[in-house]
């Protein structure tokens, strides 16, 4: 029968190098029921090859990645590779291109500093992925490349008040020429409320944490403490242009800052996610108060707490070095420990003192354990050693 036989011919099609994984997300024999962004765990994931694909565009995706193409039904239409059956045309025409040349032919110019989502990234990440490669078609023309690409941004963003959690629009301009990101309070203020350095600048998607789908968390140090912003824009694209400007703006910084090194070694250090957040329980440097809830972001060697996870500033930040340095962490709390009301503990022992915290459950310590001990397994860097001598004289005890 014709359906038999072009069900055998598309098994053949999916075999081809490329095509076993998502074309979109790079989703490597991964598949997942589409989830909300506080739902994307890699935990949630199923071990399967990709079992749908675009009709139209000739690409093998992932079910999450399906579910996005949807939602560009004059550009692409998605059909299930196991259930449904298909036509001698559609699979000639999926014969014909695969992803691999799909990816010659959509991502001919992609920037090196624009973000490349991965499956386990947010809905927003791989939607306009998605849209920029098969809709707008930006990495085919480089001039619709320049809402992010110019090395000047300016518009406006909804911010989220320091004192009064609050989100009121305000004026964001962000100019390479002037290595910096400024909002302002006013539409005519003449000076910025604000300036942060393209040198400390990050970015991170964090929909989850702060309640909208599009939420940007804007980090920066002033006086070598961590400040966060925390913006959204009701416009999913202008949202994301804001997000890459960002990483083109780190880019072409660090592109004078370290002339040898190749687009591989800085495209990494561009935008980071943090390596965990959560609540745990902490003490003060006495180990005799009693234990409070704080919710405590990891990122990078900086661990660093707060009230609430949408404080501006931390309460404490904590250098964590490399075990070189005689840094380690250890499961439970010292025999004498008191005062705390979640029962999995965990210590962190530096050259100057021993850190207590407590988790709520064993998985969570499991999860916080990991995450300290892949940066204290990690040698310190030269310029790492200028963080730690920083922490070193610095009044904001745990």
């Amino acid at each position: 029968m014709e359906s038999e036989r072009n069900k055998r011919l598309l098994q053949d099609v999916l075999a081809r190098p490329g095509n076993d994984v998502c074309a979109d997300c790079g989703n490597a024999g991964l598949s997942s029921d589409f989830l909300e962004p506080e739902q994307e765990t890699l935990g949630q994931w199923e071990i399967r090859e990709p079992d749908w694909a675009s009709v139209t565009l000739g690409v093998f995706v992932c079910q999450g990645c399906s579910l996005l193409h949807r939602g560009i039904p004059h550009i692409s239409r998605v059909k299930s590779v196991q259930q449904e059956i298909w036509d001698t045309s559609e699979v000639e025409l999926m014969a014909a291109m695969g992803n691999e040349p799909a990816k010659a032919k959509y991502e001919q110019k992609v920037p090196a500093f624009y973000y490349r989502p991965k499956h386990t990234d947010c809905k927003l990440l791989r939607e306009q992925w998605i849209r920029a490669r098969y809709e707008r078609n930006e990495f085919e023309f480089i001039e619709k490349q320049e809402p992010y690409s110019a090395g000047y941004r300016e518009g406006f963003l909804w911010k989220r008040g320091r004192d009064n959690g609050q989100f009121l629009s305000r004026k964001f301009i962000l100019s390479e020429r002037e290595g910096a990101l400024k909002y302002f309070n006013k539409q005519d203020a003449r000076d910025p409320k604000a300036v942060m350095k393209i040198e400390t600048l990050n970015a991170t998607f964090q929909p989850a944490k702060i309640g909208n789908p599009y939420g940007l968390q804007i980090t920066y140090l002033r006086d070598n403490s961590t400040r966060n912003i925390f913006v959204y824009h009701s416009d999913s694209k202008e949202m994301v242009d804001w997000f890459n400007a960002i990483r083109a703006a780190r880019f072409h910084y660090l592109q004078v800052a370290f002339p040898g090194a190749s687009d591989e070694e800085l495209v990494p250090k561009l935008t980071r996610s943090f390596m965990k957040e959560g609540f745990m329980e902490k003490t003060g440097p006495k180990h005799t108060e009693g234990f409070k809830k704080r919710w405590f972001t990891m990122d990078d060697r900086r661990l660093m707490y707060f009230k609430d996870p949408l404080d501006a500033y931390a309460r404490g930040e904590v250098f964590i070095g490399s075990k070189e340095n005689s840094y380690t962490v250890l499961p439970g709390l010292p025999p004498s420990t008191q005062g705390y009301h979640w029962n999995h503990g965990i210590t962190i022992v530096t050259p100057d003192r021993k850190f207590l915290f407590a988790c709520e459950t064993e998985a969570e310590q499991r999860d916080w354990i990991a995450a300290f001990q892949r940066v204290i397994n990690r040698p310190m860097r030269p310029q790492e050693y200028f963080g730690e001598d920083h922490f070193h004289h610095k009044n904001a005890p745990l």
